[in-house]
């Protein structure tokens, strides 16, 4: 197996396949990782040869989220950040249709992945969970996202009471497009990808431009704004606390807010 954290496969003329390969970790986001991934969708995304590109994993897991034992060292914080922010706004600005094929579960970084993406594809298998308040951290850059796809009810109780949803929870709130067996997980995204190509390039490229300025903010204006909050909340007594308690694998001892007695 390759030592690359990412691997990319351009078989396929036309589509762009770039894969999370550190299954030994879950496939967390470390910045080693996150730098190899920035740079596999920057190349894909100025490859005007290309019209799709497909996000998978290797693993059972699709991704684990941020790499909790390297955020607890103050030396990564603000790199990770910086690198997770990036890497959601080349996906979100890539001109070509993205495709995410997620089994297993997406965990915090990993949604944010997920829904940085045209379209989602799950397997019956996958967890999406959103587990940052339950560890002292703020899920800035993932609510950044995801409330693109979510009511703000559902998005309320996913990020405020740290849940995890099924696949097919997931697909009913619109979070994903389709859910699969996991063993045609790649073969739905393929099929995908073969209905993208049929699409005019300049003018997919230009629909994607008109739904993001749609929105109230647009997405990378958004995610900088959330970069913020991400970065406040990863530096907090809370996150030092919450991120060792889920390394001892013991309940976390919050510290009093400040201002209480």
């Amino acid at each position: 197996m390759s030592d690359a954290n990412v691997l990319i496969d351009q078989a396929d003329p036309a589509v762009t396949v770039v894969t999370l390969n550190r299954p030994e970790k879950r496939n967390a986001l470390s910045v080693q990782l996150l730098r190899e991934l920035l740079a596999a969708l920057q190349a894909a995304s100025a490859d005007r040869s290309r019209r799709v590109l497909i996000l998978n994993a290797n693993d059972p897991v699709f991704c684990a989220g941020l790499d909790l034992k390297e955020s607890a060292d103050s030396k990564h914080r603000q790199e990770s950040a910086r690198l997770l922010c990036d890497v959601y706004k080349s996906l979100t600005a890539n001109p070509q249709i993205t495709i995410v094929a997620a089994q297993g579960a997406a965990i915090g970084g990993g949604v944010g992945l997920l829904s940085a993406c045209d379209i989602a594809i799950a397997a019956d298998d996958l967890q999406i969970g959103f587990p940052e308040v339950k560890r002292g951290l703020v899920a800035a850059l993932v609510t950044a996202l995801v409330r693109r796809q979510v009511n703000d009810r559902v998005l309320r109780e996913l990020v405020l009471l740290g849940k995890t949803i099924s696949a097919a929870d997931a697909m009913a709130i619109g979070l994903v497009n389709q859910r699969v067996p996991g063993t045609g997980l790649m073969a739905a995204a393929r099929a995908v990808a073969a209905q993208a190509i049929q699409s005019a390039p300049l003018a997919v490229q230009r629909t994607k431009e008109l739904l993001d300025e749609l929105t109230s903010h647009p997405v990378s204006q958004t995610l900088e704004q959330a970069m913020r909050y991400h970065v406040e909340g990863r530096d907090s007594a809370e996150a030092i606390e919450g991120i060792a308690a889920f390394l001892e694998k013991r309940e976390p001892r919050w510290p009093p807010r400040k201002g209480t007695e």
